[in-house]
């Protein structure tokens, strides 16, 4: 009799639907279902089968949603039926080495990664006076970003760089080399050539080891690839509860910001700034906001990649993500040219929490190094013409003297191994070095 009983209990006695009144694009409203923002919804396909929706806009008698994937089978009065649940995903250890997708489903060949806990995509952001300080070094094995641009653990960056900078080599060498005990790499709106060439070449088998790669391509809905963004980081967020040191890595917050400009005219959100909706500039700290360091013990160290639309960095979501997170690493097309890998701009670059993690003496060296760099650069024009003869400023002779040994120390090849320690030290001799 309890087997009834129970069986009774969870039956389905009502049924919230509505029906199709237009599709444009991606963009479908409906008249009904009674569903509120980001429920899910089900569209049964006149072929068979099911398209599953997102509540995104609501309007005086309509309901407008995207859906996750193609609408091809919806016509008008095509049956919307709310499914009551919030959009989620499956977390666990079972992730760690699979490439998923942003509903957790294996994009590897492998069988889907089981036993899982559901946990909603969507988490409001930790209590700024629960926050405990970040004074723990997070070591990348990159001797330009150990030596003059310290990270902490929980700590967030943005990764500032215009296309084929080689913004993804180094999230390689970062994803194989920093002292995390998780990785949660977020690829979004990546070709889809370029996520096997990433998984690879540039993760390797002992990156993928402790990682969790989620990908949405650029082919995919704006729906998918902006669910990408907040999957990884409930997942990233989960890892952390259990006082892990978790490092996300995003590539890229700029193409979550396109997803969600999509998403917001197809709602009847004005346009802005280059076209960004007003939900753009709200969600972009929301979401980086979920990252930081607990009173767990664990943390979420970010890295948000930032791809710069003309090489522009006051663009509008370069100078958003800039004001949002706590440093800056930008990475320069003239260095990249020549041949400068990883081709990071240090003089640009900006770590604010230099104060906390690196010691006086430390910083004493980091500041000598960034002055010789600082001096040479503003003389670079006079030296390259041949205008300066040797001896007429002390500070120039220094900075000729110290230049090319700093640029050499900067330089890293992808194989090859540094620790901060040893960068630290190289990086005291080149500055005492200099007459």
């Amino acid at each position: 009799m309890t087997r009834f009983l129970d069986a009774v209990r969870g039956a389905e006695l009502t049924r919230r639907s509505g029906k199709v009144l237009a599709v444009t694009g991606h963009s479908i409203e409906a008249a009904g279902p009674a569903a509120v923002l980001g429920e899910l919804c089900e569209l049964p396909l006149d072929g068979g089968g099911v398209l599953r929706a997102e509540v995104v806009g609501l309007r005086p008698g309509r309901v407008v949603l995207m859906p996750y994937g193609e609408p091809r089978g919806i016509g008008a009065g095509s049956t919307v039926v709310a499914s009551g649940a919030p959009p989620g995903i499956g977390v666990g250890d079972a992730l760690l080495g699979r490439v998923i997708d942003p509903f957790g489903m294996p994009l590897d060949g492998r069988p889907a990664p089981a036993p899982l806990v559901q946990r909603s995509l969507y988490s409001a952001p930790i209590n700024p006076l629960t926050r405990p300080p970040i004074d723990r070094l997070l070591e990348t094995g990159v001797r330009a970003i150990d030596s003059l641009l310290p990270l902490g653990c929980g700590q967030r960056v943005g990764i500032f760089a215009g296309s084929g900078v080689g913004k993804s080599t180094l999230l390689g060498m970062l994803a194989r080399r920093v002292t995390a005990d998780v990785n949660v790499i977020a690829l979004i709106g990546e070709r889809g050539r370029e996520v096997r060439e990433f998984v690879e070449e540039q993760l390797g088998e002992e990156g993928l080891r402790r990682s969790i790669v989620m990908v949405a391509t650029s082919d995919q809905p704006a729906l998918v690839r902006l669910r990408a963004a907040h999957a990884a980081t409930a997942v990233a967020e989960h890892f952390r509860d259990q006082g892990r040191q978790v490092l996300l890595m995003m590539d890229s917050i700029t193409r979550f910001a396109m997803a969600r400009r999509e998403i917001g005219l197809a709602a009847g959100e004005p346009p802005t700034a280059r076209g960004y909706t007003p939900s753009v500039f709200n969600d972009i700290p929301a979401l980086c906001e979920r990252c930081g360091a607990t009173g767990s013990g664990g943390a979420i160290s970010a890295l948000y990649t930032v791809l710069v639309e003309g090489d522009d960095f006051n663009e509008p979501i370069s100078d958003i993500v800039r004001a949002t997170l706590d440093g800056h690493i930008m990475l320069s097309r003239e260095l990249a040219h020549e041949g400068h890998f990883p081709a990071i701009d240090v003089l640009q670059s900006a770590s604010r929490l230099v104060s906390q993690l690196a010691s006086r003496d430390e910083r004493a060296s980091m500041g000598a190094a960034v002055d010789l760099l600082a001096t040479y650069e503003r003389n670079r024009q006079m030296l390259d013409m041949g205008a300066y003869r040797a001896g007429s400023n002390p500070a120039i002779d220094r900075a000729l003297y110290a230049f090319p040994r700093l640029r050499a120390f900067l330089r890293q090849q992808v194989d090859e191994a540094a620790t901060r320690d040893g960068a630290m030290a190289r990086l005291r001799e080149l500055v005492s070095e200099a007459p």
